[in-house]
């Protein structure tokens, strides 16, 4: 069956406007001009529809020798977003060191040394790679302050001190508005939200957006990455990031998101950089990969993999970096407290699921989660309204024995568990059949985060509606059918927020099969608390 798109909607195309930008400058500590940019060369622009161009490069020639009267340099460009430094040359005298920081000093990045010829410190900040020479981490913010540090020691003929020959920068606020080109696939009013907005109303959907993390990719373009697994797994897509040498040249942000709902005030970012590059696929636009300093970014938590078809109508959400901005949440299809986002299509085509929910360019590698689980069903990858993401059904056999898909966001439930072993038929096309459990010694109500475990062996779970129905009849919808859902059998494990129902009494499990021609039977379901 072929789903039409809603009336309501229609594709919005924006043309990609080529616009002259302010020249800037970059200064020494006296403020004259040390180079000009006059060397500005665009950010390559994928070919893929949301991979976002955020940034340019600009030639420079900022040289830090022994012999110079000052050890300071300033790279100073009004407005932008982050500046990435390039050293063309680092040769430094024993114990010496090179920092590149903001004015602050709140953030840092130390070398000793060019990591590209093992002549760093194992303290030493993380770099990034792309030709010749090294890119330090960027700093956040439009100025980069540039340092000799001196140990004392003598510097030998070799010891030349530091050369940089070009930087990038993000585009300003204004800038980034009048470039955002392509599919930018607002379906409608645009209804995403700061990540933090939602810490409050949606505490578990704002708990997910700490796993989720923007891609800096050659110091210019942009796209949205997340942790799989509690091993150093992270997904992306393949057109962001299609090979090693293209992983050297990323950094990856993390905790990038605003402090205050509406505020424009990211906290620092965690930065860091790709590591093992260890599987990719064009057909299904995945790369999986690993990071350095992995231990950094450990606190942020991680996502999983709901491994399953996804369910027309089933509620879903969106956390991601659009337009490189910080972190937000796409919950609602237009308006707040609206239609809740839902899959539109559950096969789109071969390898994709369709939804309305909003993204923009950059938006590519962002996580799509079935909000019965909140584990990621879908990996975001193309606009237009529909916008779709690769099923993860479909990767997840190529990845399996790469990541870890076993634990949880939380701790597994340690609450008392009610389960029912006795076998329940479902008459084809027939009346809804019940599974009961008693639940008894609870205190007080349910937990948001009840666990419910279904085991049902049926031959096109495509058929099947399935409610949980609480002690006072309260039905909480765990699925929909679909008739593009041939595949057998419903194995898995939903979440409801039943906090509003008093735990202990008769909870039940009803199913009902809408469709002619395949049947099966309830085998086991379970409540956890």
């Amino acid at each position: 069956m072929t789903l039409q798109p809603k009336s309501d909607r229609r594709k919005r195309l924006f043309l990609t406007l080529a616009l002259a930008l302010a020249a800037g400058s970059v200064l020494g500590t006296s403020g004259s001009a040390v180079a000009a940019p006059d060397d500005v060369r665009p950010a390559v622009t994928e070919g893929v529809q949301q991979v976002q161009q955020v940034g340019e490069e600009h030639a420079a020639d900022i040289r830090i020798g022994y012999a110079a009267r000052s050890a300071r340099q300033v790279i100073n460009r009004p407005g932008s977003a982050y500046i990435k430094v390039h050293f063309a040359s680092l040769a430094l005298a024993e114990g010496d060191r090179v920092t590149v920081a903001n004015p602050a000093g709140t953030e840092v990045h130390t070398y000793s040394g060019d990591p590209t010829r093992a002549e760093s410190a194992a303290s030493d900040s993380l770099y990034t790679k792309q030709g010749d020479g090294f890119w330090a981490l960027s700093i956040t913010g439009d100025t980069a302050v540039v340092t000799l540090h001196r140990a004392g020691g003598k510097p030998s003929r070799s010891d030349t001190g530091v050369v940089v020959d070009k930087y990038t920068r993000g585009f300003t606020d204004d800038e980034q508005l009048r470039r955002d080109s392509g599919i930018l696939s607002v379906c409608g009013t645009d209804a995403r939200r700061d990540a933090v907005c939602y810490q409050q109303s949606h505490p578990t959907e704002y708990a997910r957006t700490r796993s989720v993390a923007k891609i800096l990719k050659n110091g210019a373009s942009h796209c949205t990455a997340w942790r799989v697994g509690a091993t150093n797994r992270l997904f992306t897509n393949n057109h962001c990031i299609a090979s090693a040498t293209e992983m050297a040249s990323m950094e990856i942000w993390f905790d990038y998101a605003c402090a205050t709902c509406g505020g424009n005030n990211p906290k620092p970012a965690v930065k860091v950089t790709g590591a093992q590059f260890l599987k990719t696929s064009s057909s299904l636009d995945y790369t999986l990969f690993s990071v350095n300093n992995f231990a950094s970014i450990e606190s942020f938590g991680y996502l999983l993999l709901d491994v399953r078809a996804p369910v027309q109508n089933e509620r879903i959400y969106i956390s991601g970096h659009g337009s490189g901005d910080p972190n937000e949440l796409s919950l609602y299809e237009d308006t707040q407290g609206g239609a809740t986002c839902d899959v539109d299509n559950p096969r789109s085509d071969s390898i994709n699921m369709g939804y309305y929910c909003d993204t923009t360019g950059g938006s590519s590698g962002s996580p799509v989660l079935a909000a019965s689980s909140h584990k990621v069903i879908a990996l975001h990858h193309l606009g237009g309204c529909l916008n779709e993401g690769t099923r993860i059904e479909l990767i997840y056999p190529e990845v399996k024995d790469l990541i870890d898909n076993g634990g949880g966001t939380e701790p597994p439930p340690t609450g008392a568990k009610f389960e029912n072993t006795n076998n329940v038929n479902i008459p084809d096309n027939g009346a809804a059949v019940t599974s009961s459990v008693t639940v008894t010694g609870q205190a007080g109500n349910a937990p948001s985060t009840l666990k419910v475990n279904v085991d049902i062996k049926h031959t096109w779970r495509g058929d099947l509606v399935i409610d949980l129905v609480a002690p006072d009849g309260s039905l909480y919808r765990l699925k929909n059918a679909s008739s593009n859902d041939s595949a057998d059998n419903v194995i898995t494990t939903y979440t409801v927020n039943a906090s509003s129902e008093v735990a202990n009494g008769t909870w039940k499990l009803k199913v009902q099969d809408v469709a002619r021609y395949d049947t099966g039977y309830i085998d086991a379901w379970s409540v956890q608390f």
